[in-house]
């Protein structure tokens, strides 16, 4: 077994640390979120909790790890004779982000449940995980149907798996932690809320405990099981205190004074629903009991308020996660009544896991290097290895303020966004999924069915007796049961909804800034964007102004990226509209390598007109021959009309019939709109289809 690197080794990031150890002593808290950027060892601090976790007794040759003294009266091993049981090491199972639903539920074997009546269930990683850390990376690439089924499990306390009428039910109680890059897309708000703590955590800008970062992270690399010995005695205690903190966590008691604040600070910030209540309470108890105390404080909840509602504010993907504390402050001050007398115990500030400003064993020398560390400034981290994960998609850059230059007019503001029509990509796909386009699914309605080509997973049960029924004489049945063979099994299929890959080109010449039509094209932008974000959509934007093109954002599943992309948006200069759709083409057809699965939706959101560009030629013509380019590969496509005033050109219309797809107002791409729009993508392929049929006539 490899050694893991010491919790109380990492460097600085208290708030995550304490968070961790607040739901290894409560695991009710509800989980932890952690939040941030690449390479800032959130892994590293994860895997190293399972280590100061207590053993856990367990029930001998239990696959779903019953507790000797009361175990599962429902236990698919069970029933189980009272007993002394074993003892084992709290695990920490991870879960991939490519897992099936089966992987992490269980699965049921159908053969044998219909021909037999016999149960035969192979557990998954919830029956794994069970009475210790359930680890997601990258939680936020994880498909929305696992991730329902995950936070219900950690909610519920148990796992059903359902296949046919069949089912199966255990136990499935963990300490569930989730670790995301914003940068690459964010949970759904509701998601958001099923995590009890959130943190935030950034690498240091301190060259001094970076250095010590590094100094430990080598140091762990050259000799993993001397550095770890070195922390063997500040792992111990930490240990010890988690215990402790456990045993005295049923005595903490929560005044009515300090509910009053807990119920006034959710209200002050307008948290919604009651579940931010709950788990503020459940971490002031643990607070606590962490600092040895019977009573909880106005600090507790103060400090319970910090971790339990930042991400329970944001109203919008374009928000950004964060609490005022000044008001907080206040709130807290407005209703304060009498704290309890605190005992003189250690602060709950985190870990004492003496670090190198203690003289511990990180302190300089040879014996101090790594990535994570205790006791020195809090957000230090080290990017270990293990915490860099490959991105499946272009990385997104810091977004760089856009200075408008010769010709050119400053970024002006978005107008409000609005609400959208859904516009969707035409036929049948078969991506990841989302919320947008038609697609064959393994969740949704059931459509017919096929033969397995691999594990059955969704069985069409009508189907399989259909086809095991004209061969049951052949089999010699002779009871009740149905004589069923692994030809006769027929898997589902099943039609959903997608996420798209939506393209942004927009038009940022000055024809665009009239009248502060920029201010209203920017309101739809970002009303797509949100769209986008709801329906699970990567996004990218392509910009065109002056005399050539550039991709703003690469594809991602960051819409706040593009979001502030749009923000910084200059515009001025000439249209060199074929530039744009040139552009397009080619970030289109490196996705389609990348990603094939993934279909397309470009949105170009110009007003028609095209003046320049750096190619020689009638700028209309070579915008028209850019365009057929993309309707000859059949890529949808929407063009945004932003053409307004009392004499219109319809020049967004003509573009619309060259790309294949349709033209849309702004006024008609608002969802209240009594414009009468019900044309989607598909309505432009078939403008398509007749302007072929005119070309060949």
């Amino acid at each position: 077994m490899s050694t893991r690197y010491p919790f109380t080794a990492v460097v600085g990031m208290d708030d995550l640390r304490l968070a961790l150890l607040l739901n290894a002593v409560s695991p009710a808290v509800g989980g932890v979120l952690v939040r941030g950027e690449k390479g800032t060892a959130k892994s590293t601090a994860v895997r190293a909790l399972a280590e100061l976790l207590p053993a856990v007794p367990v029930v001998a040759g239990c696959r779903f790890s019953c507790d000797p003294a009361s175990p599962d009266p429902g236990c698919p091993d069970g029933p189980h004779e009272a007993g002394p049981g074993a003892e084992r090491p709290a695990r920490m199972v991870e879960l991939p982000v490519g897992a099936s639903e089966d992987r992490l539920v269980g699965s049921l074997d159908i053969e044998k449940a219909l021909a037999e009546g016999v149960k035969a269930f192979e557990p998954g990683l919830l029956a794994d995980a069970h009475r210790g850390i359930l680890y997601v990376d990258e939680v936020n690439l994880l498909h929305d149907h696992l991730i329902d089924l995950l936070l219900d499990a950690a909610a519920m306390g148990f796992s059903n798996v359902e296949r046919e009428g069949v089912s199966v039910r255990h136990a499935a109680r963990f300490l569930l932690v989730g670790t995301m890059n914003p940068e690459e897309g964010e949970l759904r708000p509701q998601l958001l809320d099923r995590f009890g703590l959130t943190v935030e955590v950034a690498a240091s800008r301190d060259p001094e405990q970076r250095v010590e970062v590094v100094r430990r992270r080598l140091a762990f690399e050259d000799d993993p099981a001397a550095f770890a010995a070195r922390w063997a005695d500040e792992e111990a205690a930490l240990r010890g205190r988690i215990v402790a903190a456990r045993a005295l966590l049923p005595q903490v008691t929560l005044g009515d004074a300090v509910l009053l604040q807990i119920a006034a600070t959710c209200a002050a910030f307008e948290v919604d629903g009651m579940r931010a209540d709950i788990v503020m309470a459940r971490t002031a108890t643990a607070l606590a009991a962490w600092a040895g105390r019977t009573g909880v404080t106005s600090e507790d909840v103060r400090q319970a308020a910090l971790l339990a509602l930042p991400h329970r504010r944001r109203r919008s993907p374009f928000d950004a996660p964060g609490l005022d504390e000044d008001k907080l402050d206040e709130t807290l001050e407005q209703f304060k009544g009498e704290d309890p007398d605190p005992d003189p115990e250690p602060e709950p500030d985190g870990p004492d896991d003496g670090g190198p400003d203690d003289g511990g064993p990180g302190d300089g020398g040879p014996g101090g290097g790594g990535p994570d560390g205790g006791g020195i400034p809090p957000q230090g981290d080290g990017p270990a290895p293990e915490d860099v994960p490959a991105p499946e998609e272009a990385p997104v850059p810091e977004p760089a303020p856009q200075r408008a230059g010769a010709g050119e007019r400053a970024a002006v503001k978005a107008a409000e966004p609005f609400r959208t029509k859904v516009l969707s990509v035409p036929g049948l796909g078969e991506g990841a999924a989302g919320r947008r386009s038609r697609a064959r699914t393994e969740h949704g309605r059931t459509t017919g069915s096929t033969r397995p080509r691999g594990a059955l997973t969704k069985l069409h049960l009508a189907a399989t007796v259909q086809a095991a029924a004209p061969h049951q004489k052949a089999r010699g049945r002779t009871g009740r049961g149905l004589v069923v063979r692994r030809d006769d099994l027929r898997q589902a299929t099943r039609e959903g909804r997608e996420g798209n890959l939506v393209l942004f080109a927009v038009d940022a010449s000055g024809s665009m800034a009239a009248r502060q039509r920029m201010s209203a094209v920017k309101g739809a932008v970002l009303s797509l964007l949100l769209d986008a974000y709801q329906r699970r959509d990567k996004v990218g934007l392509v910009t065109f102004r002056g005399r050539d093109a550039e991709v703003a954002l690469p594809p991602t599943s960051s819409v706040d990226a593009a979001a502030a992309r749009l923000e910084q948006l200059p515009t001025g200069g000439r249209t060199p509209l074929s530039a744009g759709l040139l552009k397009a083409h080619d970030v289109l057809r490196v996705e389609r390598l990348r990603d094939p699965s993934r279909r397309p939706l470009l949105v170009v959101v110009t007003d028609g007109r095209a003046t320049g560009g750096r190619a020689a030629g009638d700028p209309v013509a070579l915008a028209a021959r850019a365009a057929r380019l993309h309707a000859a590969e059949g890529t949808a496509s929407v063009v945004v009309d932003c053409e307004t005033g009392p004499v219109r050109l319809g020049l967004a219309g003509r573009l619309a019939f060259e790309l294949g797809g349709t033209a849309v107002t702004l006024d008609e791409l608002r969802a209240d709109s009594i414009a009468g729009l019900v044309r989607d993508v598909q309505a432009g392929q078939a403008g398509h289809a007749a302007q072929a049929t005119r070309r060949a006539a």
